[in-house]
């Protein structure tokens, strides 16, 4: 056995060179030195691949007895194990930086999603540097890493293209290598991709047959087979995390239509079925109970029967994407396994990073960003029908019901954003190692969070936790490493407390036993009550057996709970968990959170090529007056195209020159448009063109008045009926001088959109217009600088 002679518990491992006889010639018989080798892990140290899915429920996988079809993650457990007690924190981002650093996600600053970060250090989105994320060490000790996919965890005022890219994969992440996106969510037709920190088009258009999924696998695989053709001797670490299936709900509708006619009996009916058939695989115990809906969410039978149809293709759309997913993941386990080296590979397959999503609505979305804007009443039954059949495609930005999610978490209560229940927390889950697990289709049923995941690598590899890495001394990992479970189904589970806390639904799991309280309702984003946290109903149940939280215990037992509830505030004093923030929409906002933000001030600057400018780059026109105005060169024959765009097919505003003419586009949810034109065309020469919004006022989401100027003159005018509150999308961007991904007015194409004359600036500004609708050039800037 070959001795590790790497002093490993600081990283990077420092350089000792033995001392010995230094020679004057290197012609001298005497002069060796010893080979320059690659940094490499202890001998044996596998290779890793973790698979996370997005948003999938415990109940929707065929291998955990969901009706989604996933034959590749059948195949895997056959010769894995599945793991049914396996739990993630209620939300994407958490799950995410808990997963990747081996800590809960209130100690990486992680309690939310990024948008809606606080001040506060378990909400900040802020990773501490006494946590290291297992990709740096794994770098550190030898390994060759890469991440495909999505990266919901730099806080929003990073994600410029400025950085800092502390936060970000390919900078501070550990992985020498980033293929996706940055945020939580991406149009899986249109997305907006990043190369390390380097935004990206993607290389092909919907039109000819692009889709994300695809794209990732085909990286993902082109990575691995250029790794082991090139560095066959490192073991390589693959994270990836495809957007699928977080809504939008995309996918070629070929898959979609695979399941037509399967979920007519609606989501009642499917978790009868879904019950069943978990109990016939096994992966349920067989004493387990179905929960009951709760009066929060409708029966299938009281929805209206015109909505219907509707509902069915909603469903229809998602399992086809799940299964497509499934089939690219296939593709890069088939991949290492035609490499030779499957057999030395460590595989988690996560199917969730928390429960089904229940954020679509009552009804299901056509553009999911409707109800996050608190507008979610605009998408009529009548309007849904309409547009049943785009659902899935390039012109929609879908999500499924509230039924259909509870339905996916079969057996349990509630969904995705509830915490407190297995329903948001426990996520069907595989792992796969030939040579490091003997046995093959086995189940395990130990007590397992997403925690213990970076600890089990650390194991497996035959490395140690940290001291140091890169001169900051490193905190422990908590979380507790699975390998014990490998060889043993019946070994006494290790990991026996947990905390959990979402948006103020909160729970704790002792030794068998679990305490949980449900504050808010995840669908209710705008509007709706919350009790006082004191006020909190909890329930107590036993998992010893209770496996699905059926049979609430607290009225019998109240000591216990009493016991529990305390213990659940002693872990969250521990974890940063404290002060408890049930906020979700006025998180939103910057100023009320408390987080910084990239743009101070009351104006903005922009010039041509400048772009990929995330929401949170720029300066929020929302609710309020604002004005933009535009310098520019037009030739000889007019100039068309786009000056300033922000958002895009599904939402967003923009202001451009059509037919010569100055435009102002603002497109509400991609369901009203409201256009203003010039009268006359801009003539050959340098002019300032302007669009000045007064905002009706009286509360949020109002509309108002547009006028266009040329030069200081009034040229044209219009009027805005209503506008997004909130947010015009999670993943398209601000551009000038042309618009990225997909395009606000239908009078421009990507391709068609860039500006054919000379655009000098672009500016924004706040509030009432004071400089007679014309900006001196020479002043601009000391303007902008005054008012920063």
């Amino acid at each position: 056995m070959t001795i590790d002679r790497h002093a490993r518990t600081m990283l990077p491992i420092p350089d000792r060179p033995a001392p010995g006889l230094t020679t004057y010639d290197a012609k001298d018989p005497d002069t060796a030195y010893p080979p320059i080798t690659p940094l490499l892990p202890p001998e044996g140290a596998p290779n890793v691949l973790i698979v996370l899915i997005d948003d999938v429920g415990f109940g929707a996988s065929s291998v955990f007895g969901g009706p989604c079809r996933t034959p590749n993650a059948e195949k895997l457990a056959a010769r894995g194990l599945t793991y049914n007690r396996f739990h993630t924190t209620a939300l994407c981002a958490p799950t995410r930086a808990a997963m990747l650093s081996g800590r809960n996600h209130h100690s990486v600053g992680m309690g939310s999603i990024t948008e809606t970060a606080t001040s506060a250090p378990g909400n900040s989105s802020l990773k501490p540097n006494t946590k290291a994320p297992v990709a740096m060490t794994l770098k550190l000790n030898g390994y060759s890493t890469a991440q495909f996919g999505k990266c919901h965890e730099v806080p929003v005022w990073q994600s410029s293209p400025m950085g800092p890219f502390d936060a970000w994969p390919s900078g501070g992440g550990g992985f020498e290598t980033f293929y996706g996106f940055i945020g939580g969510e991406n149009n899986q037709w249109d997305p907006a991709l990043y190369e390390g920190t380097t935004p990206v088009e993607p290389p092909k258009t919907p039109e000819e047959g692009y889709h994300l999924t695809e794209d990732l696998a085909d990286r993902a695989v082109g990575w691995i087979r250029t790794q082991k053709a090139l560095m066959p001797e490192k073991p390589f670490f693959v994270y990836f995390a495809p957007g699928a299936t977080h809504a939008p709900h995309h996918v070629p509708l070929e898959w979609a239509d695979k399941y037509k006619g399967e979920f007519a009996d609606g989501w009642d009916a499917q978790r009868e079925k879904t019950f069943a058939k978990q109990k016939e695989l096994g992966v349920i115990p067989a004493d387990a109970e179905l929960t009951p809906r709760h009066d929060e969410i409708p029966a299938w039978n009281d929805m209206p029967d015109a909505l219907k149809p509707v509902l069915e293709r909603e469903m229809e759309v998602y399992a086809g994407f799940l299964e497509h997913t499934d089939h690219h993941v296939g593709r890069i386990i088939d991949a290492i396994e035609d490499l030779g080296v499957l057999e030395n590979t460590l595989i988690y397959y996560i199917i969730g990073d928390n429960g089904a999503s229940a954020e679509g609505t009552i009804n299901g979305a056509f553009n999911e960003m409707a109800n996050f804007n608190g507008m979610a009443a605009l998408e009529t039954p009548e309007f849904m029908n309409a547009k049943m059949d785009e659902f899935g495609t390039p012109s929609s930005y879908n999500h499924y019901a509230v039924g259909w999610a509870w339905s996916m978490d079969t057996p349990f209560q509630w969904t995705k954003q509830v915490a407190s229940h297995w329903g948001g927390t426990r996520n069907g889950t595989i792992v796969s190692w030939p040579k490091g697990i003997a046995e093959q289709g086995g189940q395990r049923s130990q007590f397992t969070h997403v925690i213990d995941v970076a600890p089990t690598i650390l194991e497996a590899a035959g490395l140690p936790e940290p001291t140091m890495v890169n001169g900051v001394q490193q905190s422990p990992m908590e979380g507790t490493s699975m390998l014990y479970t490998f060889d043993d189904a019946d070994a006494a589970e290790r990991h026996d407390l947990q905390y959990f806390e979402m948006f103020g639904n909160r729970g704790i799991y002792h030794k068998g036993w679990s305490a949980v309280t449900k504050h808010r309702t995840p669908w209710e984003l705008v509007g709706g009550t919350v009790p006082a946290f004191d006020d909190d109903v909890w329930e107590l149940y036993d998992g010893s057996t209770d496996y699905s939280q059926a049979r609430d215990l607290s009225a019998e037992q109240p000591e216990r709970l009493h016991e529990l509830q305390r213990l659940w505030l002693i872990e969250a004093v521990k974890y940063n968990v404290l002060p408890i923030d049930d906020r979700t929409g006025d998180r939103l906002n910057p100023e009320i959170a408390g987080r910084p933000t990239l743009i101070r001030g009351t104006s903005q600057q922009f010039f041509p090529g400048m772009g990929r400018l995330s929401e949170n780059s720029v300066v929020s026109i929302k609710n309020k007056s604002w004005s933009v105005t535009a310098e520019v060169d037009v030739p000889e024959g007019g100039a068309n195209g786009v000056l300033i765009a922000q958002g895009g097919r599904f939402g967003g505003w923009s202001f451009y020159l059509h037919e010569g003419r100055a435009k102002f586009a603002y497109n509400l949810l991609g369901i009203h448009s409201f256009e203003t034109v010039a009268d006359d065309p801009v003539a050959a020469g340098r002019h300032q063109v302007r669009m000045e919004f007064a905002y009706d006022g009286g509360g949020l989401a109002k509309g108002g008045g547009v006028t266009l100027y040329v030069d200081g003159d009034a040229a044209g005018t219009g009027r805005i009926e209503a506008t997004q509150a909130m947010v015009f999308s999670a993943d398209e961007t601000t551009d000038i001088g042309y618009e990225s991904g997909t395009t606000v007015s239908p009078d421009y194409t990507t391709a068609t959109s860039r500006f054919t004359g000379r655009i000098e600036w672009v500016q924004i500004d706040l509030g009432d217009d004071d400089h007679d609708h014309f900006i001196d050039p020479d002043e601009r800037m000391r303007i902008a600088m005054a008012r920063q």
